[in-house]
């Protein structure tokens, strides 16, 4: 099966395999491990609610991001 092939197929799966397909080929170009990434991704979490807890990040409603976005666009 040749790339064309194979990008074809992997178009006409429904959506959350194609997500899932995605997830794998991604990681299949890092050089870690899905649980390091997932361990990653935990400590990259903490460290942000931390920064908000401690008040040196503000958070931003979703709502004034899609209008700063939206304002962006115009």
């Amino acid at each position: 099966m040749n790339a064309d092939t194979l990008e074809d197929a992997a178009l006409h799966l429904p959506p959350q395999q194609r997500a899932e397909l995605a997830h794998k080929l991604l990681l299949s170009l890092e050089e870690q491990n899905e649980d390091e990434v997932a361990q990653a991704w935990r400590a990259e979490s903490q460290r942000r609610a931390a920064d908000v807890d401690s008040g040196l990040v503000t958070p931003v409603s979703a709502e004034d991001v899609r209008a700063a976005a939206r304002a962006l666009l115009r």
